[in-house]
């Protein structure tokens, strides 16, 4: 009989909202008159997943992973980031089970893309789809994500191995 072994992570990001620069959420390209601020591409959606499965593998955050102080990562796709953490944990004897995550932005709306960046985040998990779920909610135009000032994502994710 084999045991099962279980670790949950969570994982958190924010970034502003700026002109001038794309608006990538999950791998995905979105058209919007604003973009993410950030070091790499800014994909705040990828960046919470990446730090939900390296915290769910004690292997610490994307800070300490991938630090905005270091010029190798200027403009980086985050795909490389979550790509790393998912190798991470493969290396350790764990795979992804599955993904919740929840997208926080005011606009633009995002039910239609919801589909599509779940797809894009479950090929990089390398897991099937329906274990990818995304949300969207408001922020009910109160505080940063109501101004339209940021775009938050948090992300929860289920590692397991067997024992």
């Amino acid at each position: 009989m084999s045991l099962s072994e279980y670790r949950v992570g969570l994982g958190h990001d924010r970034h502003r909202l700026v002109v001038g620069r794309p608006l990538i959420l999950g791998g995905v390209a979105i058209e919007f008159e604003f973009g993410l601020d950030g070091h790499s591409d800014a994909d705040v959606l990828l960046h919470a997943v990446t730090d939900a499965i390296l915290g769910a593998a004690g292997l610490g955050d994307i800070g300490e992973w991938f630090p905005n102080t270091d010029p190798q990562w200027h403009g980086a796709d985050s795909k490389v980031f979550l790509q790393a953490a998912v190798r991470a944990v493969q290396e350790r004897g764990w795979s992804v089970v599955n993904l919740d995550c929840t997208i926080h932005a005011e606009r633009p709306k995002l039910s239609v893309h919801k589909r599509t960046i779940a797809e894009s985040i479950a090929a990089m998990l390398e897991i099937a789809a329906d274990r990818v779920n995304v949300k969207a909610k408001t922020g009910e135009k109160v505080g940063p994500i109501g101004r339209l000032e940021a775009i938050d994502a948090d992300a929860v994710v289920l590692l397991g191995r067997s024992v």
